[in-house]
């Protein structure tokens, strides 16, 4: 397996507020030094010295049951071609890293800029031997539109129109916490961004399952089935920082 440098992980710009397909047959461990000079320039992640705020959100995969693992697993979604799978069947469950996004359903502007960005950064997760899985809520000709029009490889994109993964793993959900939480107030920092991702969009996307669009998402890294990190969505557009997701990914790959 090709040697992987933290630097290839390291995220480009300063990301906004919202802020692979290749299974691990063994664990991978890069053999680096503190002596290389690549990585000393790069920012590590050591939780014991991450600033309060990171160190906060990846301690919350703490409050997760110890079988979060097993039940996400047995849920069954279908990929954008109409294909049935499971959650267990999309990484390797002993080594593998994934980055797991749940967006809100395929006709959500700000899931689209979510997925523009997180597009962004697969080329360094891929690298890196970690795969990325977006899944949103509504069915698989939904998730296809936002493939196609975005767009976003759609061997990375999932549907899950019951919502099943959403619940297993507690997500918010409710008028409220669409429309009216604080925390969604962020999305008027982003208006650039979410213009740009959404050229191309189409309210069509928009689950026929109209309950789905009161679904909040939530971003996890799991390494097998251990889940390393774990933050829900607490309004709309209320995204995890990918710069925390690249660290976390970081610090798995150089640990």
């Amino acid at each position: 397996m090709a040697m992987v440098s933290p630097q290839a992980l390291k995220f480009p710009f300063n990301p906004p507020l919202m802020s692979s397909k290749l299974p691990l047959s063994r664990p991978f461990r890069p053999q680096l030094s503190w002596k290389n000079r690549a990585f000393q320039s790069t920012k590590l992640v050591n939780r014991d010295t991450l600033p309060a705020r990171v160190r906060a959100v990846t301690g919350s995969a703490s409050g997760f049951s110890s079988d979060i693992s097993e039940r996400l697993g047995d849920v069954r979604i279908f990929s954008a071609a109409g294909e049935p799978v499971l959650f267990k069947d999309l990484w390797d469950q002993k080594e593998g890293i994934a980055v797991v996004a749940l967006l809100r359903h395929f006709g959500c502007f700000c899931c689209w800029e979510l997925a523009a960005s997180l597009k962004d950064i697969k080329p360094r997760l891929d690298a890196a031997s970690v795969k990325l899985i977006a899944v949103g809520v509504g069915e698989p000709r939904k998730a296809r539109m936002l493939g196609e029009r975005l767009p976003f490889p759609m061997d990375c994109l999932y549907a899950d129109p019951e919502r099943k993964a959403y619940d297993v793993m507690g997500l918010y959900f409710g008028l409220a916490r669409t429309f009216l939480n604080p925390a969604s107030g962020k999305v008027f920092s982003r208006f650039d961004a979410i213009k740009k991702a959404t050229e191309n969009y189409t309210m069509e996307a928009t689950p026929d399952d109209r309950i789905g669009v009161l679904q909040q998402g939530g971003m996890f890294v799991f390494k097998g089935k251990e889940l390393l990190y774990a933050r829900k969505d607490e309004g709309t557009g209320d995204h995890a920082p990918l710069d925390d997701i690249l660290n976390v990914c970081c610090k798995v790959l150089t640990s």
